[in-house]
């Protein structure tokens, strides 16, 4: 190791800090110095080292009224960035959303698999028209064990994938019917695969009801996911084939335009 040089544990342990910093202030909008280093579980002294760092890098700023912090929009950019590279997959995505939009009035969502968290991160969303609705923020990340999105991502992905992520998930409880076992989820993907959509039950949030199907590739690999949202008291049982039979008709047209063949299909309707 060079002379000077901090050992790569601490460089880790450093750049952790700086995300848990950023990760409160994007979940709490504004806060103030104490409530950033608690949440954080950093001292005060390098909470304020690292935000006064990120203040002068333009990425947090200080209300100097009430010296609460903020992200500045410096992040939203390197966002938007990071999204022009999937705008292929938006444009072919965002039409059937519409229509999904348009037929029911809830909210929609397109959400893709992190590439290296147990996650699914949203990256585009048709608002509900209702007052009452789902918000999801874009960006926002949930597990993949407890959503329509990540379970309908899991389904079509290799065996060897699947075992891989079911071995880091932590399947921590969320709502009344959060699976809470490896078991359980490595049931049920053979059944989601085989009908071609995936459903979620209060298992991300209470009073949720989701169905999720994937946009494949011309692998038959999920490569996103788009799914639609109901408060539980919303969702008509007797209007669910017509949501599942719209939702199969635009995520499988999406994904014949990203060179999927229907014909060599396993178990997708």
């Amino acid at each position: 190791m060079t002379a000077g040089r901090p050992a790569k544990t601490e460089n880790v342990a450093a750049v952790m800090k700086v995300f848990a910093v950023l990760e409160t202030l994007a979940e709490r909008g504004h806060a103030g110095l104490a409530d950033i280093a608690q949440v954080a579980m950093t001292s005060k002294s390098t909470a304020h080292r690292l935000l006064q760092t990120m203040v002068d890098l333009g990425y947090v700023e200080q209300e100097p009224e009430t010296e609460r912090y903020g992200l500045t929009l410096k992040l939203f950019g390197l966002g938007a960035r990071t999204l022009k590279g999937q705008e292929a997959l938006l444009s072919v995505a965002d039409r059937g959303m519409g229509r999904l939009s348009r037929a029911f009035g809830e909210s929609v969502n397109l959400g893709v698999m992190d590439s290296r968290d147990q996650r699914v991160a949203y990256i585009h969303t048709y608002e509900s028209a209702f007052s009452l609705s789902m918000q999801t923020p874009l960006g926002m990340r949930n597990p993949l064990y407890c959503t329509s999105l990540g379970k309908a991502l899991l389904a079509w992905r290799d065996p060897v994938e699947i075992e891989d992520r079911l071995s880091q998930m932590d399947f921590a409880p969320r709502a009344p019917n959060t699976i809470t076992d490896p078991a359980t989820l490595r049931a049920r993907l053979p059944q989601i695969r085989a009908q071609g959509y995936a459903e979620e039950i209060e298992e991300a949030e209470a009073g949720v009801r989701c169905l999720a199907a994937p946009i494949l590739d011309h692998r038959g690999r999920s490569v996103a996911a788009v799914s639609l949202s109901f408060p539980l008291f919303r969702f008509d049982e007797s209007k669910k084939p017509d949501y599942v039979a719209l939702l199969l008709e635009i995520t499988r047209e999406a994904s014949e335009t990203l060179g999927w063949d229907p014909a060599s299909a396993e178990g997708v309707t």
